[in-house]
């Protein structure tokens, strides 16, 4: 007895109108059909479609079971595609759509590896920092950074980074350091127009002694359409950035840029990178192995943490101390 076959053979019998359409669509012959129609009919004990010379009509029962047919065989051929795919080669050109500073720094040896591994697979790339439309621009698979709004697609999260805001000693000797929330109205503000958080200009803060949310609506000096100039203008001391520590953090490490607000977090300052795909349903084996490259590869970030970072500094500062109470008894 084969079940998912008395299954398929029913649920074609009814999407061809007939047995002979049917027999046409699985190659059968039409005796065979019937008599998988009728030994399944006998197993469930029960009438699932009316036949005449003329035409054929779903009973009650039948159409349930039409229903649930063609739910199961759906699950089935997905299943055997999803099999299929993972021991197939992957194939032809993948397209993939990645943010301009995120994928200068650190996808390049994404691909030399994707490519090395499997020699028959293409790749077809575009940096930009906008939020592209995948179905409608033929994209397989894109890397988004923050909030993701298109609950349509598929995530998988390969990496995290953390916004901090930060400025160059040169800056701050020079206007002052921001102790409050409320002090940065007072500088210079250097802004990401593609944020796609809460808020472009609208940064809340909580100190970390305690106390209420403080939301500051701050005026940008400057607007970029991507990190990198953000970066740039900020070494250069013209003014106060909010950035992640894929983009900044050996600059805090190395101390060309100061974390600014020491005392405060950032409400939003988390971010998740994923890869996004369309849908999960028969995955492209050559999305697949990207994906599952991505995750591989960023199992350990390649940039400064802010978090490393400040963990650093405050050795450095307990030692200074230390060396210094040293040198005075001494």
């Amino acid at each position: 007895m084969n079940r998912a076959l008395e299954m398929e053979v029913f649920a074609a019998v009814i999407d061809a109108g007939s047995f002979v359409g049917a027999g046409d669509m699985l190659n059968m012959s039409k005796a065979a059909v019937s008599r998988h129609v009728d030994a399944l009919e006998r197993r469930l004990g029960v009438r699932l479609m009316q036949r005449t010379t003329r035409r054929l009509s779903l009973t009650e029962e039948g159409a349930v079971f039409y229903h649930h047919c063609k739910e199961v065989l759906a699950v089935i051929n997905a299943a055997e595609a999803e099999a299929a795919s993972r021991v197939s080669e992957p194939t032809g050109v993948i397209r993939i759509n990645a943010p301009v500073s995120f994928g200068v720094r650190y996808l390049d040896p994404v691909w030399a590896v994707l490519l090395e591994r499997y020699p028959t697979l293409d790749l077809e790339l575009s940096l930009n920092d906008r939020v592209v439309d995948l179905i409608e621009e033929g994209i397989d698979m894109c890397v988004r950074i923050g909030e993701l709004t298109d609950s349509s697609l598929v995530s998988r999260r390969f990496a995290s980074t953390k916004v901090i805001a930060a400025a160059s000693p040169e800056y701050l000797a020079k206007h002052g350091v921001p102790q409050t929330p409320d002090d940065l109205h007072q500088h210079q503000i250097i802004s990401y127009r593609n944020w796609t958080g809460p808020g472009r200009n609208e940064w809340s803060f909580r100190s970390k002694y305690g106390g209420s949310l403080q939301t500051v609506k701050l005026k940008s000096r400057v607007f970029c359409n991507s990190g990198d100039p953000c970066r740039e203008l900020a070494l250069r001391h013209a003014g106060i950035i909010f950035q992640p520590d894929f983009l900044i953090g050996n600059d805090l490490r190395d101390g060309a840029l100061v974390p600014i607000l020491p005392d405060y977090d950032y409400e939003h300052a988390h971010l998740g990178i994923y890869a996004v795909y369309p849908s999960r349903k028969q995955l492209p084996q050559k999305v697949r192995v990207l994906v599952n490259l991505l995750v591989e590869l960023f199992e350990q970030v390649p940039w400064a943490t802010v978090d490393d970072v400040v963990a650093a500094q405050s050795t450095k500062s307990v030692k200074a101390v230390k060396a210094a109470k040293s040198a005075k008894s001494a």
